[in-house]
């Protein structure tokens, strides 16, 4: 039934920062930016390498989501990357603070978080 992951929505509080934050900071290509005048709404539909990963909605007044400590819901949008520490690096250049990498205790595979301009917690693990 289910065939792939389609996207991921984020509503942020800041449209033009959380715009620069993911096309500019991640990289993530603009495939179409949509204004809604009727709710005074943008939405921005981003790719990573072709694909169609992220909705990004802007609304005017969101209420703040608890995010930490581990509070219950989707807790996090995790990007693979090949070396994590050229991709830390490369975020700290952009002055994105990351926590200290660690390594996953089942996996094996070392992982880091940075947060998105709203504060949602973003991972980056090595593959």
């Amino acid at each position: 039934m289910i065939k792939n992951i389609h996207h991921t929505a984020i509503i942020c509080s800041d449209y033009k920062k959380s715009k620069h934050f993911y096309t500019e900071v991640l990289n993530l290509e603009i495939i179409k930016e949509t204004y809604r005048a009727e709710r005074k709404s943008y939405k921005l539909d981003l790719a990573l390498n072709g694909n169609y990963i992220i909705e990004l909605f802007s609304f005017e007044n969101t209420p703040k989501r608890i995010s930490r400590p581990e509070a219950c819901g989707l807790r996090h949008l995790a990007f693979s990357v090949e070396n994590i520490e050229s991709a830390v690096e490369e975020l700290q250049a952009k002055t994105i603070p990351t926590e200290p990498i660690r390594i996953d205790p089942i996996t094996g595979k070392r992982f880091t978080f940075f947060s998105d301009p709203d504060d949602l917690p973003l991972e980056l693990y090595e593959i």
